[in-house]
């Protein structure tokens, strides 16, 4: 059934929090590789903007109130953004090389799960371009 009142056409953004803008750069831009938005508006706190695809992650630079400690070592048991990514292996490959932990998907599907600098978990699903 669709809705009239609201016919959403896809999520803009995604936001995550995080305690330290330079180490999150450091992991969105030097370790996923994602361009930093610098076309955004600005806000009343620090933080950060990367593009993926059409949509974007929004770092925001506030007080965390979830724990960040004792989250699900699997990021698909716990609360997570789902990337499209055309390599999982150079993936895997450039999170090893920075000592960034990933699992592989419970489900057998060419995706994989880790977790950025403050906790927050990622999946990067593989997709054929």
């Amino acid at each position: 059934m669709t809705n009239e009142i609201n016919q959403f056409s896809g999520i803009d953004h995604h936001s995550v929090i995080i305690s330290d803008v330079e180490k999150s750069r450091h992991f969105y831009a030097d370790v996923l590789g994602l361009e930093q938005d610098l076309n955004r508006p600005e806000m009343s706190f620090d933080g950060l903007w990367f593009k993926v695809g059409e949509q974007a992650i929004h770092c925001l630079c506030l007080k965390n109130p979830d724990p960040v400690e004792d989250r699900p070592e699997h990021g698909g048991r716990d609360r997570h953004v789902c990337l499209k990514g055309s390599n999982i292996n150079e993936l895997m490959d450039r999170l090893e090389q920075h000592y960034v932990d990933y699992t592989r998907s419970k489900s057998g599907r060419r995706a994989i799960f880790f977790h950025d600098p403050d906790g927050n978990a990622i999946e990067v699903q593989e997709v054929n371009s």
